[in-house]
């Protein structure tokens, strides 16, 4: 089956979650720039997790790039990652709110270590609907995933540590999201060759 669908539908789906993380910060009450102090927690969770659900909406973008079509194994696959980030909104306020405290911090990490091993299962949902060999460009842009290894192995750190020290967990999870932020060329060299 077509790939169109299920692309316009996870478009749709991280638009909305953007939307509510968004909506669920609160201006503080009072005027003056001290009185944005409170907020700050919640405003930089916010920070992070838009920047998260951009980089899962680019690589997915991406990946589709090189798709020729998708099977039920692969809407499951991508409905099981779209719900892993419809609790990124969640996850930001109650880190946000209780300023990084160990159980919320744990959590969000928990989010993002379940949502890059979702996204992990679907590329390889992709891959089996492709056939070894069937599609040597998605194979290639997929690679060994040397970064998505070991995004998941500092998010499993980062929940341990959430437990003995809160902020070593927030500059973890800041680190990958830097490392993604640099782009992964393998897609794109693999579109232009």
């Amino acid at each position: 089956m077509g790939k169109s669908r299920l692309e316009a539908f996870s478009d749709g789906v991280i638009a909305i979650i953007i939307t509510i993380m968004v909506l669920e910060m609160r201006a503080p009450h009072g005027s003056e720039l001290s009185d944005l102090l409170p907020v700050a927690p919640t405003f930089l969770t916010y920070i992070l997790s838009y920047i998260y659900v951009g980089l899962y909406w680019n690589n997915h973008h991406h990946l589709f790039h090189v798709v020729q079509r998708v099977s039920g194994s692969v809407l499951w696959a991508n409905l099981h990652l779209l719900f892993w980030l419809s609790l990124v909104p969640f996850v930001t306020r109650w880190l946000g709110e209780n300023h990084f405290t160990a159980w919320p911090t744990a959590l969000y990490g928990v989010v993002l270590f379940m949502a890059a091993v979702a996204y992990y299962l679907l590329t390889r949902a992709l891959l089996a609907v492709h056939g070894a060999g069937g599609n040597a460009k998605l194979a290639a842009a997929v690679g060994r995933d040397v970064k998505g290894k070991l995004s998941v192995v500092a998010y499993a750190l980062a929940i341990g540590l959430a437990f003995v020290m809160p902020a070593l967990s927030l500059v973890l999870y800041a680190v990958v999201a830097a490392v993604w932020l640099i782009p992964d060329r393998r897609i794109e060299q693999v579109i232009e060759s």
